[in-house]
């Protein structure tokens, strides 16, 4: 069996590959095969699952595309594969054009998961059109198609991408135990209100994440500027860091937005924040709100994507529209109200609650490898 990802950068559809190899390897040979990603992307390992670099790259660059497909090919064909699970639009693309290439004797069986709404958002609109019309031939030859929410299904039934009974509904799962450990000894305070120099008493918003476009964190420091006194920790990093600290600078919160790159341990960052924010325009499975939810912190967010099926308007989180820094900022400024933070604390174990139910990893690996068994035998 061969696991095929885009890049192992920090984010959901890595951290689901290292699972899925870790427990597929008990019943089948695995194999890890990923692009490296840039530096700023950070990177998710396991000294249980090795990757095998393969050159598979982000951007649509025909030489180096060229390159992995032949290399994708050849790993197919030498590793016997039986089964191929591709991850993430350039691996599920050349991985599943690779096999098709094999033949119907030698191709392996195969499967795909959408992680989220990547045909809008992500692309330019040509780009966008040759994309879809490519995902829905693959789709007629996959046997298997993964979707992590009934959002993302739907979503891509209606553009044609596969049939609704090609399609398996399987929640994005995650390893959860030490975020439950929020609020407990196990998992100790003021690490980064200490970086930050800030004391207990500061109401303090955080954002985990790549910056990237199509997060929209400048409507988040649009959002900033109208919440007097609060603070913004930017954990993560990515291709805009530079641009959004300036713009930071322009709108006078420069002194209150502080950009730390990847936190070296999460649930220590979200044991010292007020709130968890979330500003993007679209997304699948938003793994930084799972992730809140499961340390019960509140979560305000904008309602896009699958973030619906993550968060629920009222019982776990506050949700608004996208692109509306004044909506953003009225929902900031009520969860780090005095009330606001009496109900946030309810609706942060509420989510926990909800969270670990749905999206803890025991779940997912069994649907999984219910999937996998079916195909191979």
């Amino acid at each position: 069996m061969v696991f095929l990802v885009t890049r192992m950068n920090i984010g959901g559809p890595a951290g689901q590959v290292l699972l899925l190899a870790k427990a597929a390897s008990a019943r089948w040979p695995t194999l890890v095969a990923a692009g490296k990603p840039p530096p700023e992307e950070g990177e998710l390992s396991d000294p249980d699952v090795p990757v095998l670099r393969v050159p598979l790259v982000r951007p649509l660059r025909p030489a180096a595309d060229l390159q992995a497909l032949v290399s994708l090919r050849h790993l197919q064909r030498t590793s016997g594969a039986r089964l191929v699970h591709t991850h993430m639009a350039k691996a599920g693309t050349l991985g599943r054009l690779a096999a098709l290439s094999l033949g119907a004797r030698h191709r392996p069986r195969l499967v795909h998961t959408f992680h989220g709404h990547v045909l809008s958002g992500y692309f330019g609109r040509a780009q966008q059109a040759g994309f879809l019309e490519l995902e829905r031939a693959l789709a007629k030859r996959t046997d298997v198609l993964i979707a992590v929410s009934p959002e993302v299904r739907d979503e891509l039934v209606d553009l044609g991408v596969g049939r609704a009974s090609q399609y398996r509904v399987v929640a994005l799962g995650l390893d959860l135990g030490r975020l439950q450990q929020v609020g407990t000894p196990a998992v100790p305070t003021g690490q980064l209100r200490s970086t930050l120099g800030l004391g207990p008493e500061v109401p303090l918003a955080g954002v985990l994440g790549r910056l990237v476009p199509i997060k929209d964190h400048e409507t988040l420091l649009g959002a900033l500027s109208q919440v007097p006194g609060l603070h913004l920790a930017v954990l993560g990093d990515g291709e805009l860091r530079g641009s959004l600290e300036a713009r930071a600078r322009e709108l006078g919160v420069g002194e209150r937005a502080h950009f730390l790159g990847w936190w070296p341990d999460v649930a220590t960052a979200l044991a010292d924040l007020d709130v968890v924010v979330l500003s993007s325009r679209n997304e699948g499975t938003p793994v930084a709100l799972i992730e809140a939810l499961a340390a019960a912190r509140p979560v305000v967010a904008t309602d896009v994507g699958g973030v619906a099926h993550v968060v629920q308007d009222g019982e776990t989180g506050w949700l608004c529209r996208e692109g509306d820094p004044t909506a953003l900022a009225e929902l900031l400024r009520r969860s780090v109200s005095a009330s606001g933070r009496e109900t946030g604390a309810r609706l942060g174990e509420e989510g926990r609650r909800r969270a670990v139910a749905r999206f803890g990893k025991e779940k997912m690996l069994a649907e999984h490898l219910s999937i996998y068994q079916d195909l191979l035998s």
